[in-house]
């Protein structure tokens, strides 16, 4: 959500940073309702007054026997009066917080315009795999090797599914083992949020409305913020879970990462880049997220972007790291760094992180505040996630990067432990 005071006093510049995103923005209505809300307050409290300078007056009168039926009457219109303008207040107030909750949060000024064109890389890192014999695919792999059953996965769900078995289902396990272990040496609490979450939570993470038809709802009642929906990703649930709350100061930053699966509606495509695993309805992802205090977060920003590409390193993976232009950050974040990996058969790289800020947006749209001890006023903390990673491109990264000339996968080191000591996946 929005700062309306901030609309207020620099509209114009706002505007132009909106615009980088592709965004259009209208802010007169929201202004007019403004407006509109301050002047019924306005008169409202001058009725209430006029009630209250009356009210005082009838002791006084009774004390000298003085009629008051006819001043009781008065205040009876008062009070009508006094509610129709609360109630129109109030209308306005619901039109202007209805016109904020679609639009996308701002970026960050150093951001540049337009979309994937003006993506920009930062740093690569380790060496470009090279192979001196017939590159495989990872879907060929996967299944030479018996670690993935694509036509199963199928048969029981339908396109955009698939099934781990053996030592594919290992190697998922282990990875997601590594990461958790890895937060966990960093002090992150690890949290298991539930996969159903409310209509509350995807507005608050600042999905909804917007994208409400992007995820898969459970329930059928035709108002939706009365429905329940599986989570696309454990942001959704981690950065509500003090919603409507004041943290202290002193807890900040308050550092989380949950596993999760992820259910997606969006379906996989026919483009040989996204065939196999690369995109798919349900996959399994670690997730963190950071509460910060406002003038710490940069630098949660760059913890979490040093977090996610430790983890590429540990593996021995190829990858980059990318800052994104305004239009291709998601519409509820400030600023995104992509890490992508590379994929050898396809020659691209595909993200398997977004490590994002929200700066104060979410916060807003949920109500989560911590009390300033120096200025004693209560103000929004600044929400910030990151995949920590995502396994269904991790994983064939890994199996084409990996792959020896005899078919089998050579297993990163930092994943054997998890592994029974396992060296290689062979055919």
């Amino acid at each position: 959500m929005l700062d309306l005071r901030k609309i207020q006093e620099n509209k114009e510049k706002i505007t132009e940073l909106l615009a980088r995103k592709g965004y259009s923005a209208d802010f007169d209505p929201i202004l007019k309702a403004d407006e509109e809300r301050r002047k019924f307050l306005g008169e409202a409290e001058k009725l209430k007054a006029e009630r209250n300078k009356v009210s005082a007056s009838i002791p006084a009168l009774k004390k000298e026997g003085k009629p008051v039926d006819g001043i009781f009457a008065e205040m009876r219109t008062l009070g009508e009066k006094i509610a129709e303008l609360d109630e129109k207040a109030k209308a306005a107030e619901n039109k202007a917080y209805e016109l904020l909750s679609v639009m996308p949060n701002v970026p960050d000024e150093d951001l540049l315009a337009g979309e994937k064109e003006n993506n920009k890389v930062i740093k690569v890192f380790g060496k470009m795999p090279e192979f001196d014999f017939p590159l495989k695919n990872h879907v060929d792999l996967c299944t030479d090797l018996k670690l993935i059953d694509y036509a199963r996965g199928t048969k029981l769900s339908g396109g955009g599914f698939w099934i781990y078995r053996g030592q594919g289902a290992r190697l998922e396990w282990a990875l997601l083992n590594f990461f958790i272990s890895e937060h966990l040496k960093d002090g992150y609490e690890f949290i298991l949020p539930p996969h159903q979450l409310g209509y509350n939570c995807g507005f608050g993470a600042g999905q909804f409305p917007k994208f409400s038809d992007e995820v898969y709802w459970l329930d059928v009642a035709e108002d939706r913020t009365k429905n329940r929906f599986m989570l696309p990703t454990a942001e959704t649930a981690l950065v509500n879970m003090y919603a409507g709350e004041i943290l202290d100061e002193s807890s900040l930053p308050l550092k989380f990462f949950a596993y999760t699966p992820c259910y997606r509606k969006e379906a996989g495509s026919y483009r040989a880049e996204e065939r196999g695993m690369i995109r798919g309805h349900q996959f399994n992802k670690v997730e963190m997220v950071q509460y910060a205090h406002p003038e710490k977060s940069r630098e949660a920003f760059e913890e979490l972007v040093g977090k996610a590409c430790s983890l590429m390193e540990k593996l021995g993976l190829h990858f980059r790291l990318s800052k994104l232009a305004a239009g291709d950050c998601s519409a509820s974040m400030a600023r995104t760094y992509d890490i992508e990996v590379y994929i050898p058969s396809m020659g691209i790289y595909k993200e398997v992180s977004s490590v994002s800020n929200a700066n104060d947006y979410q916060a807003r749209r949920n109500n989560t505040r911590f009390k300033n001890l120096k200025t004693g006023k209560t103000e929004f903390v600044h929400t910030l996630n990151g995949s920590g990673l995502a396994t269904s491109r991790v994983f064939p990264a890994i199996i084409e990067q990996f792959q020896n000339k005899d078919g089998s996968v050579t297993i990163p080191k930092v994943l054997r432990p998890f592994m029974g000591g396992e060296t290689v996946l062979k055919p």
